[in-house]
């Protein structure tokens, strides 16, 4: 009865990690001969209980709109069929707390406190959510220091002192201190130090925190054996594959937690625990580390209505294929011109090198009458992506692809000198350097890539080149300032360009002007130019509405210019500088999350087609 009563609660969890928190289940027994009995388990999952609204309140200091991206939890709208997120359980609430508290002290408040969370059962019987958060003092760092074991030599750890002081009167963050301890840690693998232990201390003094870092020598142990549980479905060898110790190795505590961090950062269990005993001798340790395995799929749909028309995505994803910890993702997007499709299939840590292995069926078909062609381009790859230095990741890669393009009559001579069918096999590399301080929502630091196509095999051949920095700055927990940069370019090697690979820019990266309607122009046509290039000054504006509108205001200045043609000289190259300014605004309305750009040209060419405002409805669901 002790096992059945253990069985009916956990059926009772699984229902409640659906959003079916008021699941009755009733059991029947019925004796048979021969000390067998038949056992009927009668469920009635009862109905999902969906969460109405979520609130915040207290000394937040953060914006409500910023605060419900942070957390998992959605209100339920009649657009999120789809979304799991909108059903209420308490997992999910736990996540949101550990959420927001991680979020608070990654901007420096330290002793942030989510002093209550609470789940009221409404007349319609759903939730509403209540937050109260005590945002209270945000940090800075005052100090950093070592205290070190005399058993190691001083000077091997005196350059760390430079990257002490870059963080010494800046707001305290956990990122910061986690990348101050991978330089420690790099500094203890060039010097080959074996057994070495370190922690971390954090002493509030007034309004700044003072770090210490301790390092000292830990036992001299060894790894004699590593047990894994849980994985009933991922193969061991992915976990094995993100351990940063063996059988054999030596043992230290801080090796063993970065492991664990590491398995965690595949996103593939809900969670991951480890004990750690004795082993056969003094000198040995086991290690059992057990996993507990979560849905990994997913399903979503976008739809989207604006001043560009209307589309439609839809996009399916597995993040642990067959067990093997491999990423399949296929997506399709459709508007009024184009219909295109992605399949995605990543290898995070081929052959357990630590590298990234992607192929990829790409395939793209636009149809647009007005000027008089269409063509179909589809594309296939293979890349791989490794962190060649500290922060520096690289990327190396071979695409081969068929392009066709057809005119009729209203197309222009020189589109229709264009037409025809194109092959072509190009390799592909680049170099990103990220220095923010985290991937989602930066509020400092930089990333620059630069990525370059150079033909194999092509028809036509060309030469490509992207290059893009983007920069950080913080200006107050609700300033945050944004530069961006962007350079792009194609060049015909004896050969022009084609239609399919001549630069645009996106209406996002050049604001006030509408789409694909910038740059030389055959005829009537908008044809792109051989160079497209962008530089977007933003910043949001804080709480210039009450968080009840649950609207983001935000200014921005861009500037953007797409000139030459290669094909026809007599076409002006419509070199020019474009820029403009205005508001952007992105409201979460009651149908849907919505986004406005009101906007103004401060210069443009004579050709180019502007618009002042622009709208988008659309979301994911």
């Amino acid at each position: 009865k002790s096992f059945l009563a253990s069985d009916i609660e956990k059926i009772k969890k699984l229902y409640s990690s659906l959003g079916y928190n008021f699941s009755k289940i009733d059991t029947k027994i019925k004796e048979l001969e021969g000390n067998k009995v038949d056992l009927i388990i009668e469920i009635d999952r009862g109905s999902k209980t969906k969460i109405s609204s979520i609130k915040f309140i207290g000394d937040k200091k953060v914006r409500d709109k910023r605060l419900r991206d942070i957390i998992a939890s959605e209100e339920d709208k009649f657009w999120k069929v789809l979304s799991r997120n909108t059903s209420f359980n308490q997992s999910l609430l736990n996540l949101d707390e550990r959420l927001l508290r991680n979020y608070y002290k990654s901007i420096g408040y330290y002793n942030v406190e989510v002093t209550s969370k609470t789940a009221n059962l409404n007349k319609e019987g759903n939730i509403d959510l209540t937050f109260s958060i005590n945002a209270g003092t945000r940090y800075t760092i005052n100090k950093i220091k070592t205290n070190l074991d005399s058993v190691f030599d001083k000077n091997i750890f005196f350059p760390l002192e430079k990257f002490y002081s870059k963080e010494i009167g800046e707001y305290y963050s956990p990122f910061k201190v986690k990348k101050l301890l991978d330089q420690i840690d790099d500094v203890i693998e060039k010097n080959n130090l074996q057994f070495v232990e370190h922690n971390v201390k954090e002493e509030v003094q007034g309004e700044g925190i003072i770090i210490t870092f301790n390092i000292f020598e830990g036992e001299r142990t060894l790894v004699e054996r590593i047990n894994i549980t849980g994985n009933n479905i991922t193969s061991e060898e992915v976990i094995r594959g993100e351990l940063l110790l063996d059988e054999g190795d030596p043992f230290t505590n801080l090796g063993l937690q970065k492991s664990i961090s590491k398995i965690k950062s595949r996103r593939i269990f809900s969670d991951v625990s480890f004990n750690v005993s004795d082993g056969s001798k003094s000198n040995l340790k086991i290690i059992d580390i057990d996993v507990e395995e979560q849905p990994t799929g997913e399903i979503s749909a976008g739809a989207g209505i604006g001043t560009d028309g209307g589309s439609f995505a839809f996009t399916i994803s597995e993040n642990n294929w067959l067990g093997q910890g491999k990423k399949v993702d296929f997506d399709i997007e459709v508007n009024e011109e184009s219909i295109s499709g992605e399949l995605n299939f990543t290898d995070p840590n081929y052959d357990f090198l630590g590298n990234s292995l992607n192929y990829y069926l790409a395939s793209t078909s636009n149809d647009k009458p007005d000027q008089g062609y269409e063509n179909s381009l589809f594309t296939a790859g293979i890349s791989t992506t490794f962190e060649q230095y500290k922060d520096i990741f690289a990327t190396f890669g071979i695409a081969s692809s068929y392009d066709d393009l057809r005119t009729d009559g209203s197309a222009s001579d020189s589109l229709k000198k264009q037409a025809g069918e194109f092959t072509e096999l190009v390799g592909r590399y680049g170099f990103k350097y990220d220095k923010r301080n985290r991937v989602f929502m930066p509020t400092s630091g930089s990333v620059i890539s630069f990525s370059q196509d150079l033909p194999i095999l092509a028809d036509r051949p060309f030469i490509g080149n992207n290059f893009g920095i983007s920069s950080y700055k913080e200006f107050s927990e609700d300033i945050i300032g944004a530069s961006k940069f962007y350079f792009s370019s194609v060049n015909g090697m004896g050969e022009d360009v084609r239609l399919s690979k001549r630069k645009n820019l996106s209406s996002y990266r050049l604001r006030g002007f509408k789409k694909n309607k910038v740059g030389p122009k055959d005829g009537t046509d908008h044809v792109g130019g051989n160079y497209a290039a962008s530089l977007n000054l933003e910043t949001n504006l804080p709480k210039l509405l009450p968080d009840t509108t649950k609207t983001d205001v935000g200014l921005f200045l861009d500037f953007g210019n797409v000139w030459a043609v290669d094909y026809d000289s007599s076409i002006d190259d419509s070199n020019k500088i474009r820029s403009s300014t205005g508001v952007a605004l992105n409201w979460s309305s009651p149908i849907g999350p919505m986004s406005f750009i009101l906007s103004t040209n401060l210069q443009k060419a004579s050709t180019d087609e502007t618009e002042s405002f622009r709208f988008n409805l659309g979301t994911t669901f």
